[in-house]
């Protein structure tokens, strides 16, 4: 399945300059140093040899869509958005999701943990939440703001489901150290028509971003093409945001689980802080982005399984 993913990324060649493409050519085995094949330098944009300092980053966001293969999204003709994405920025061909259902993965990606957690359970049952250290948690010492933005969620921190809101597609409401106080949750954890005003000057975007769009615009309930329509409509107003044009920021695009079988998922670095037209095959899951994440920003490992991951610094630029 891996090589499936990769062949779909092989399938756009003629912008991609891929690792791993030539004829017999094998993922990175796990572990090993990122394998980048950088397109060929341009006069006004060389290639960096290596990654700039990490702690020049300014801002992050994070955005998870849903239950897609990388396959069935990258190269894909109803996902021509997140190709053309794709493309200009830094694609990780062997990034995996943890586990399934849907839940476990998204608290994989902010707390270094399912938790013990298998199913798409609501807080604030006892067997549903996550008590120990969390990235929210991590951000507040370190004096970095944070916002989890939910397409069609009533209210701040809402912990019921509507037709369009999924809870489990919220992870900071899974943990009490968030919601805890009302006022912090409904402060941190807001829906996304909070987004657009945050946007406007680098000053009120977060430090770090996570969005979680409606349960059609994040492509379960509805198509591919639904999905890359709203990313259409949605990414280019952040790469053209000041703390995007002005500061060394990144976007993150990243799905929560793919197939039953390896789990393959598309993640795509994009801005000015990734590397432009790069393909890296080494293999990545959920906790290298939590990873990722912590070394850009000097924050410690959440649990052994981000401490263990591999970083993906060899997708920034």
């Amino acid at each position: 399945m891996i090589g499936r993913a990769l062949a779909a990324a092989c399938a756009v060649a003629g912008v991609f300059v891929l690792a791993g493409c030539a004829p017999g050519a094998a993922p990175t085995p796990t572990g090993a140093p990122a394998t980048t094949t950088p397109a060929p330098a341009s006069p006004t944009r060389p290639a960096p040899s290596s990654p700039p300092a990490a702690t020049a980053i300014q801002h992050i966001v994070v955005i998870v869509d849903e239950n897609k293969p990388a396959h069935s999204v990258i190269g894909d003709p109803e996902a021509p958005y997140l190709t053309s994405l794709a493309r200009a920025g830094a694609l990780a061909t062997a990034y995996s999701a943890v586990t399934h259902p849907s839940l476990p993965n998204y608290l994989a990606l902010t707390s270094g943990t399912t938790a013990g957690i298998t199913s798409d359970c609501n807080p604030p049952g006892g067997s549903c939440l996550v008590t120990g250290p969390n990235l929210a948690e991590e951000l507040d010492r370190a004096g970095r703001s944070w916002r989890m933005y939910a397409e069609s969620m009533p209210a701040p921190c809402t912990t019921a489901n509507t037709s369009l809101y999924a809870v489990k597609h919220n992870p900071f409401l899974y943990f009490p150290s968030v919601t805890s106080s009302a006022g912090y949750c409904a402060a941190h954890d807001v829906p996304y028509s909070r987004f657009a005003g945050d946007l406007a000057s680098a000053s009120t975007l977060p430090a770090f971003s996570f969005i979680s769009p409606n349960l059609c615009n994040d492509m379960h309930d509805c198509s591919v093409a639904t999905g890359d329509a709203w990313l259409k409509a949605n990414v280019p107003a952040i790469l053209a945001s000041p703390a995007f044009r002005t500061q060394r920021s990144l976007l993150v695009v990243t799905f929560d689980e793919g197939d039953s079988g390896d789990n393959v998922v598309a993640c795509v670095f994009a801005g000015p802080a990734a590397r432009a037209h790069v393909v890296v095959a080494t293999p990545f899951t959920h906790y290298s982005l939590l990873r990722t994440i912590e070394e850009v920003w000097g924050l410690a490992p959440l649990t052994g399984a981000d401490a263990g991951a591999v970083a993906m610094t060899g997708m920034l630029g």
